[in-house]
């Protein structure tokens, strides 16, 4: 993955290069278990204008003290447990936290569904990791006076349909983000059209049902279904099959099947750094005032951090209409 990534970093220069901003790329392949300090007194080092990377949460602190002292900008893009951003203004993390991402999620939801009836269906999942987002949703909806019930997997039909108000629109929320349970919720879900099919329903997902778009996408569509996310991966944009297309001709091979794809990632992200690099120079912060580029796939928005650095606050619901239409809803 992170050798695509790296891909994209290079094809991106490429392109770059053709609208005449040049860049000299310096390359470490630094292990979870090296010395980053090693790398760091590389000569190399110290001259670059902006660094990608750690990978690894150990070597954020030491990179980003290097960074701060030879004012050069650390861009983190990937998944760690520090919060160095809160610290150092040198950092710009890309990455976000599932804290922020939930935060995100339960602003977009109680903003678009004021008025409507939200439905929590347990779904009885020890597993699940989602109890974080459905918990802060129930505050937050209390408190801004949304109304919701709640429900269970293993109800019968006619539990079920308690759950619902017939008068208002109906959003419902699972509180796990697995196919399985999905799969039985779209079941009763279509039951309870059949009984009541002028019962208005909408879904309000997980990002990890992206993945499960080839499999539900006719279901998506069927009950107005909503993902947030921080990417969008559309095989069916001219730009992204384009590129896509450009990664098989350089490398021979096609991207990994993954979300988001990595290779697009990277191409996003050095697109966005070194053109604002180069028109604002060290005052380049990534706010939205500053953006000078359109993703293919991972939209970047900085925000700053108070006695810190800059932090990705991109965060977007994929919305599946029921007229079979798409649309992206950008916050």
């Amino acid at each position: 993955r992170m050798v695509e990534y790296y891909r994209g970093i290079l094809m991106a220069c490429d392109s770059l290069k053709a609208q005449g901003i040049s860049t000299d790329v310096k390359a470490w392949n630094v292990p979870i278990d090296a010395n980053v300090q090693q790398t760091l007194a590389d000569n190399n080092a110290k001259d670059c204008d902006i660094i990608f990377g750690p990978l690894y949460t150990k070597q954020v602190k030491s990179m980003g003290d290097f960074c701060r002292r030879n004012n050069i900008k650390l861009v983190i893009p990937f998944s760690i447990s520090g919060n160095d951003v809160a610290s150092n203004d040198h950092i710009m993390q890309v990455y976000q936290s599932p804290q922020l991402q939930n935060e995100l999620a339960v602003n977009a939801f109680v903003e678009r569904f004021k008025g409507c009836h939200a439905v929590i269906v347990d779904c009885n999942d020890t597993t699940s990791r989602k109890g974080m987002f459905t918990s802060a949703l129930r505050k937050r909806m209390e408190a801004a006076g949304i109304g919701y019930s709640i429900t269970n997997l293993k109800s019968s039909e006619a539990m079920f349909a308690k759950a619902f108000d017939a008068s208002k629109q109906n959003v419902v929320v699972l509180n796990t983000g697995r196919s399985p349970e999905l799969n039985v919720t779209l079941a009763k879900l279509n039951g309870l059209k059949v009984t009541a099919p002028a019962m208005r329903i909408s879904l309000f997902g997980y990002t990890e049902w992206l993945m499960y778009t080839k499999v539900y996408l006719e279901y998506y569509h069927r009950y107005d279904t909503y993902i947030p996310t921080s990417f969008y991966y559309n095989p069916l944009a001219s730009r992204t099959a384009n590129l896509e297309r450009s990664y098989r001709r350089w490398f021979k091979s096609d991207m990994r099947q993954a979300l988001p794809r990595f290779a697009i990632t990277g191409y996003d992200h050095a697109q966005f750094f070194i053109r604002g690099l180069h028109k604002y120079g060290g005052k380049f912060t990534g706010t939205s005032q500053q953006s000078t580029y359109t993703p293919l796939q991972t939209p970047l928005k900085f925000k700053f951090v108070q006695g810190g650095g800059m932090q990705n606050s991109a965060f977007m619901l994929i919305h599946y209409k029921t007229n079979h239409t798409m649309e992206s809803i950008s916050y």
